[in-house]
């Protein structure tokens, strides 16, 4: 398995995990009282931050561990380049929701939680597509 393809399910491992932590502590914190009255801005924060750096010391250790050639090649630039294009779509979809919420006066709650299902839905989209071409090639048209 090439190393891009390595960090992409890291990345997408990361992304869920870190998601579904912070999913379960915000609803935890619930309660039964409204979500938009929940803390969630700490919570938000340590998540983003714990898999950015869960993800970035995961494949430390990899590379450690399963040393690989580092080089990129064309193709690993082209399943790149198609994957990040690919997980772009739902930062635009998160950007125009949290627009629209915003000049609709919906609680920061709901605009912030919006943008970060968003990201979450990019990396794992953008993941999946580098996974799927590595395992499968590039379609032929």
């Amino acid at each position: 398995m090439p190393l891009e393809e390595k960090r992409a399910w890291i990345r997408l491992v990361v992304s869920v995990v870190g998601y579904v932590v912070y999913l379960v502590v915000v609803l935890g914190r619930a309660g039964g009282r409204p979500l938009a009255e929940v803390a969630y801005a700490g919570v938000l924060l340590w998540t983003v931050g714990g898999g950015i750096v869960a993800a970035m010391l995961i494949e430390i250790v990899l590379g450690i561990v399963r040393p690989g050639s580092l080089v990129k090649d064309e193709r690993d630039r082209e399943i790149e380049r198609f994957g990040e294009h690919t997980g772009q779509a739902f930062l635009v979809v998160g950007g125009v929701a949290a627009m629209l919420m915003a000049m609709a006066e919906w609680e920061g709650f709901w605009i912030a939680n919006v943008i970060y299902l968003c990201f979450v839905l990019s990396a794992v989209l953008a993941a999946v597509a580098k996974i799927f071409l590595y395992r499968k090639g590039f379609p032929q048209w």
